[in-house]
């Protein structure tokens, strides 16, 4: 599986243990795998094909400057919750199996995206101490309120219909389930077990009332969503300060806004600045004119230790009930570092892990970006051998897609 990893970036590796062990769900069956985009998991059989609703939070949008809104952040997710339940009665089903499993089980996948985008307003740098905290509160709070929006919707409509002896009707909630795993490993998980909330009062309200939904998070890719929106996609690190992303819409130039907007407020973008972003092919690390706090705030995801994307991750895993979509990135892979990459990963408590992207061994051609007279980036120009001006891109980032 390794060797296979090094060479193309997949499989998509499911840690089969934690899955199962931490499944809501277990008293009604076996999960045999995620999703696609490994973010889903739910039991499956003959009888029952799983299905799961997807909806992501838009997390910057719910900043403020002392972090994050918690009465905002409340509202939006009850919302998402309810209509995401909804959902599950108006679909369309393709097969029996499949409406079975929905309809006995009610499972949804609440997610979010704007991750990196949080961070910058924190003015946090993804690979340091705060980035992990905010990882651990932000996504506590996203599972209990999404939990609290299950209790109230069991209040008006009732709970699943396998709700009896499931983990939730035990007082068994996904973070009590660390337990669980560590005391089936014999040990081997080293996560964080602390929290900040008031779990014992959702205890209390799901033993009176249940949950209408068997699962309710589970953090999706948002490859497209999050460029419609406007923020970077789920909980990635910036991919680079400046590149071209290509999908089934075409191609087009991603800028890091925030990036441009902290260097203006020093005085520092320029057309000069413009041409080395590009020359360091998105990298501020080698611009010597940008200050050492904004180089490690706007680190790229190939400049970032794995460890402290790991790191958040687990902070996150302990809070959901399904799983996440996370790609991990080395820019300079070996077969030590991939083995030590997903032996963490599993001692951290992950479920599942997504693509293993490394650099290309090319560089990207060099392009022209073309400026207003406010020094907006209008659009991407790239000259050809004659110095004439086509629309061609660059590099391209590619996503899966299926999930969107």
């Amino acid at each position: 599986m390794l060797s296979m990893l090094f060479e193309t970036g997949h499989p998509w590796i499911t840690f089969k243990d934690p899955s199962n062990i931490r499944s809501p769900q277990d008293h009604t069956g076996v999960i045999h795998s995620s999703n696609l985009c490994t973010e889903i998991l739910l039991n499956t059989s003959e009888e029952e094909t799983a299905v799961c609703n997807l909806g992501s939070i838009n997390l910057a949008a719910h900043m403020t400057p002392g972090g994050l809104d918690h009465e905002l952040l409340k509202s939006t997710v009850g919302t998402a919750v309810r209509m995401l339940d909804n959902v599950i009665d108006i679909n369309y089903y393709p097969t029996p199996e499949a409406k079975t499993s929905n309809l006995r089980h009610r499972p949804v996948g609440l997610g979010l995206m704007g991750f990196q985008d949080s961070l910058y307003a924190l003015n946090a740098s993804y690979a340091s101490p705060a980035a992990i905290q905010f990882a651990d509160e932000s996504m506590e709070a996203i599972a209990y309120y999404a939990i609290l929006g299950s209790i109230e919707l069991a209040k008006e409509r009732g709970a699943y219909a396998t709700f009896p002896g499931s983990k939730w009707d035990r007082g068994i909630l996904p973070f009590d389930t660390l337990e669980l795993l560590e005391k089936e490993r014999g040990g081997y998980l080293n996560v964080d077990r602390s929290s900040k909330m008031d779990w014992a009062t959702i205890k209390t309200a799901i033993k009176e009332h249940g949950m209408r939904n068997s699962n309710v998070m589970a953090i999706a890719p948002t490859a497209t969503i999050a460029n419609i929106v406007g923020v970077t996609a789920s909980i990635e690190p910036m991919y680079k300060n400046v590149f071209v992303k290509s999908n089934l819409s075409g191609e087009f130039t991603v800028i890091n806004e925030h990036l441009v907007e902290d260097l203006k407020k020093l005085g520092l973008w320029d057309p000069e600045m413009i041409n080395d972003l590009k020359y360091f092919d998105g990298s501020v690390q080698e611009i010597s004119r940008i200050p050492e706090n904004l180089k490690a705030k706007y680190a790229t995801a190939f400049e970032i230790d794995y460890e402290w994307v790991i790191e958040a991750a687990s902070r996150r895993q302990k809070w959901i009930d399904m799983g996440q979509s996370l790609n991990l990135y080395q820019a300079k892979p070996s077969g030590k570092k991939v083995s030590d990459m997903y032996m963490l990963a599993w001692e951290k408590g992950l479920k599942t892990t997504y693509y293993l992207r490394s650099l290309g061994a090319t560089r990207i051609e060099k392009s022209t970006l073309e400026v207003n007279k406010y020094g907006n980036i209008l659009g991407q120009r790239q000259r050809d051998e004659k110095g004439r001006v086509s629309s061609r891109s660059s590099e391209s980032s590619q996503d899966c897609e299926a999930c969107q």
